[in-house]
């Protein structure tokens, strides 16, 4: 009798032991699926877009309430993973009160930082109308990153200016819109001849 009570102890200890470790081994099995199925998630939504916007446009407001900038274009993608925008046939129009207007295009643009920098490739092109205190100007490089909120902007890359009836050209230039500064890189300039009198 008491080998019985023994046997049956024995055998209930362990069928209770496969079951705990059955338990065990279906809890860890699910935990590695749902983490497998987590990292698959992520990579999608690493690699994929949150939303497109086509045709839109953007105006970015100074502290006073009034339009600073406007960037527009054919179509924008937004990445979750680095909150950043790619824009298709990109225009940015700065508008800074009491200075003429100017327009950049390109065929792309990326926009990260917090909006705060854009970056513009192929085929860029800068146009600023003259004004009383101002020659028109135009400016053509393959890239330009320009920070809107510090009206300022640079590239690396060959540009050529024309303004009034003078070109400059010359790789690299920094800019800035606000104190009216210009800096071009290793270059030259062509004015017009002066006008007999």
């Amino acid at each position: 009798m008491r080998n019985q009570r023994t046997a049956h102890r024995y055998r209930l200890s362990i069928g209770m032991m496969l079951a705990l470790f059955g338990a065990l081994g279906s809890f860890w099995l699910v935990q590695m699926m749902d983490r497998a199925g987590g990292e698959m998630e992520a990579g999608i939504k690493v690699d994929e877009p949150d939303y497109i916007v086509e045709r839109f446009s953007f105006v970015r407001m100074t502290k006073t309430g009034q339009p600073s900038y406007i960037i527009s274009g054919d179509k924008l993608t937004h990445r979750p993973s680095d909150d950043s925008s790619e824009v298709e046939k990109p225009v940015v129009r700065s508008l800074s009160g009491d200075k003429p207007p100017m327009d950049i295009r390109a065929e792309r643009a990326r926009v990260d930082q917090d909006n705060a920098r854009v970056t513009l490739t192929k085929n860029v092109n800068i146009h600023r109308a003259a004004a009383p205190n101002a020659r028109d100007m135009t400016l053509t490089t393959e890239k330009l990153t320009i920070y809107p909120d510090e009206d300022r902007m640079e590239t690396d890359q060959p540009v050529r200016m024309q303004s009034g009836g003078a070109t400059a050209t010359g790789v690299g230039m920094q800019a800035n819109n606000a104190t009216r500064q210009l800096q071009l890189g290793r270059g030259t300039i062509v004015y017009p001849p002066r006008a007999r009198q």
